[in-house]
């Protein structure tokens, strides 16, 4: 039995479809010991015929799947989860319409003998953001928010003293009590999402342990069950009739890549606002304990502001938009937040299989090679006016339509093929991802038109994710002429339009993977260098238009544009060398609130370097770049340093990638400030000072800090890489001042 939980107009619908046969794919010659085989019109990717192999039991199916492999036979498709196969097969993704028997439950009408059929559907989904404030990281649950729509209320466990109790809080004698009022809290207000922020490592994760240990059922789905969480990481709550999303998952899920992904930093960034309580972790954990113990009514404030922010950064962003626009693009559900691989197997699998194929398994390829990936050209060094930068226009997918580049259309390639690289060709009739791509290209184009921002950011991600997915090996097709063809096709795109750039007498300064940085004359104004940005676009994409045609008697959809005018632009030299570097510059933009400055890969960017330093760099390109002066600034800085004005800026922040007793050898410093923490659990970032004693972490510091490191650590660097273009460094800018300390 299959069950799928439905969101409709007539409520939460729970479909019962009777459960298909599993199956997999072997050749005829494939001894199988379990199954009932049939033979079918399909074949493999070498047009050798397969048979289907179905069963009663995906159990069944796994160990005779395992069984093949071990004894070295091909197993096709032999990973596909039935649940899965039943909607991609019939082009289910998003949106259906149900058929069956009807009866109603509590809370929910559920269908048996279901039948799902694709249709058109977009929800307006109920959202519910809640947080749990806890004694400490084992202690027990004290406080539970919830906000869903005008709805905020506060659950709190009784405290050891009789405080007042604050408006739209309900007060519990036990933690059991507690949990089973959330329980029924989320039951009445039934969202079709739950959200928060860490909120299934930790909330959900504290919620069900604790329940456990009282006897209690955390009765948060819809059918009264409790929810359950995935062995795989990323981790993932199932809970029927709702989908508990997590905003750091969510974000990154949407491409949203931060310095910090604090729910306080996050907030800041987007929405202006901050938390109620911000002081450092095990400062904040005593705080709690406080207001629990003596101030109710701030701790029911800080409670519910936590789930306010997570509530509007999901509105600011349209996050559930962007999440809804991908499920019926792609199929995958709601909280599937690393779901690449499966989205192009969901959106590939069964249009190869009406084209008469059948796929491997994930992990059998025999391939190892690994292909090149995007081409960066040697940068030339130095301080430039005018820098305009063109941009193919999602190269990758582009390169896919223009030269056909298919998993299918690589296996049947017939003589007058396209050629590509690593022996690769590609049949100019038959294929199914140029074809995908040109479909998702056209919707995005008419989403754009219409305003519709989430939709079309959906499809941006996706078709810029299908290079990646053609190059791992967690994909069923991975094979490296695939993406060889298509990043060395991208070598070949970038190297000679920027031949014919420099042949029309423009010097080329850097290139990366899809943009050239091209240097204009210095006098050129603003207007006039847009113009010509534009004309030298405009000449590659006919280049490109009439050597496509010539060469491979194919259409060109490559397309160039203008991306970016840069008003001053600085490319640095390697440190101690006078190669120029790749993927390091900053330039000075024009922006809607005046001159701004960008930076790409230096430290004022980097997350790994401190306040201080990422600060100083910014103004400090600044100066230079408007040309206001520079040098007493920058003595300005080093005397707030060591008067200790400057301290809060010091703090260098870092993730743990391993458990501390794995650091052996090699002991960087942020791990030798995590062995000095006096805490339970080590956290997985890091906040360290660097004093006159070494790494200490915060909140813990007992010796003065090392400002002689920050000047040599983290101003010099961050200042040298400019200054030198001008015969100087930092430490000898400032000599004078340091004769003071």
């Amino acid at each position: 039995m299959l069950e799928y939980w439905l969101h409709t107009t007539e409520g939460p619908v729970r479909a019962l479809v009777e459960s298909p046969n599993s199956v997999f794919f072997v050749k005829p010659e494939a001894r199988t010991e379990a199954g009932q085989r049939r033979p079918l019109q399909l074949q493999a990717a070498d047009g050798s015929a397969v048979e289907g192999v179905y069963f009663d039991s995906l159990r069944t199916l796994r160990d005779e799947r395992d069984r093949l492999l071990a004894a070295g036979q091909e197993v096709f498709e032999g990973d596909v989860l039935p649940s899965d196969r039943y909607l991609m097969e019939r082009f289910i993704a998003g949106g259906c319409s149900v058929r069956g028997r009807v009866q109603a439950r509590t809370g929910y009408l559920e269908v048996s003998a279901a039948e799902l059929r694709a249709d058109t559907y977009t929800p307006e989904l109920r959202v519910a953001s809640f947080d749990i404030e806890t004694d400490g990281l084992e202690g027990s649950v004290l406080s539970i928010a919830i906000v869903c729509g005008d709805v905020e209320q506060v659950l709190m466990l009784r405290g050891p003293v009789d405080a007042q109790v604050p408006a739209q809080t309900e007060v519990f004698d036990s933690e059991a009590a507690l949990i089973e009022a959330f329980c029924r809290a989320v039951r009445a207000l039934d969202p079709d999402l739950l959200i928060g922020w860490n909120v299934i490592e930790f909330d959900i994760s504290v919620l069900m342990r604790r329940s456990a240990l009282h006897g209690v059922t955390l009765a948060l789905g819809r059918d009264g069950s409790a929810p359950s969480l995935t062995s795989q990481r990323p981790v993932r709550a199932r809970l029927a009739g709702r989908v508990v999303l997590d905003g750091i998952g969510t974000l990154r899920a949407a491409s949203h890549m931060l310095e910090s992904y604090a729910l306080d930093d996050v907030a800041g960034q987007f929405l202006g606002r901050r938390k109620a309580l911000r002081e450092p972790r095990e400062d904040r954990v005593a705080e709690v304990r406080r207001m629990f113990a003596h101030d109710r009514a701030a701790l029911a404030t800080y409670n519910l502001e936590d789930c306010r922010l997570v509530r509007d950064i999901f509105e600011h962003l349209d996050l559930i938009g962007f999440l809804v626009e991908r499920a019926q693009l792609t199929g995958l559900a709601l909280d599937r937040v690393r779901g690449a691989v499966a989205a192009f197997d969901y959106l590939y699998l069964p249009r190869l299989h009406r084209a008469g194929f059948v796929a491997p398994t994930v992990g059998t390829s025999e391939e190892s090679t690994q292909s090149p990936g995007g081409y960066v050209l040697d940068s030339i060094p130095g301080l430039y006016s005018n820098v305009v930068v063109l941009d193919f226009k999602s190269l990758y997918p582009s390169i896919i339509r223009t030269f056909r580049i298919d998993p299918l259309g690589m296996w049947v390639a017939g003589e007058d093929a396209i050629p590509g690289f690593a022996n690769a060709r590609f049949d100019r009739a038959r294929s199914i991802l140029p074809e995908l791509i040109t479909q998702l290209w056209h919707s995005r184009d008419e989403a754009k038109r219409k305003r519709d921002n989430a939709r079309s950011y959906a499809i941006k991600i996706l078709m810029n994710s299908f290079y990646g997915v053609l190059g791992t090996p967690a994909c069923r097709f991975f094979d490296p002429r695939l993406a060889s063809s298509i990043t060395l096709r991208g070598h070949e795109i970038i190297t000679r339009s920027r031949d014919l750039l420099q042949a029309r007498g423009h010097t080329v300064i850097y290139g990366d993977t899809d943009s050239l940085f091209v240097s204009l004359p210095d006098a050129l104004a603003a207007d006039a260098c847009l113009a010509l940005g534009s004309e030298l676009a405009a000449a590659l994409n006919q280049h490109w238009a009439e050597l496509v045609a010539r060469e491979y008697q194919l259409e060109s959809q490559l397309e160039v544009e203008l991306d970016t005018h840069y008003v001053r632009f600085f490319m640095p030299t390697l440190r101690d060398s006078e190669q120029g570097s790749k993927k390091r510059y900053a330039g000075l933009v024009q922006g809607e609130s005046g001159l701004e400055v960008e930076f790409k890969g230096l430290e004022a960017v980097r997350t790994d370097w401190t306040p201080l330093a990422r600060q100083f760099q910014r103004e400090l390109y600044r100066r230079v770049f408007v040309g206001e002066p520079y040098d007493a600034y920058a003595r300005e800085i080093v005397a707030q340093l060591f008067a200790g004005k400057l301290d809060r800026l010091l703090v260098y922040k870092k993730k743990l990638r391993r458990d501390l007793n794995e650091y052996v050898k090699n002991v960087p410093p942020h791990v030798r400030a995590a062995r000095k923490l006096n805490s339970a659990e080590t956290p997985r970032e890091i906040a360290y000072f660097m004093t006159t004693r070494g790494p200490e972490p915060v909140g813990t510091r007992s010796s003065p800090l090392d400002y002689q490191h920050y000047l040599e650590r983290q101003l010099a660097p961050a200042a040298d890489s400019l200054l030198s273009h001008f015969g100087l460094s930092f430490l000898s800018l400032v000599d004078a001042q340091l004769q003071l300390f």
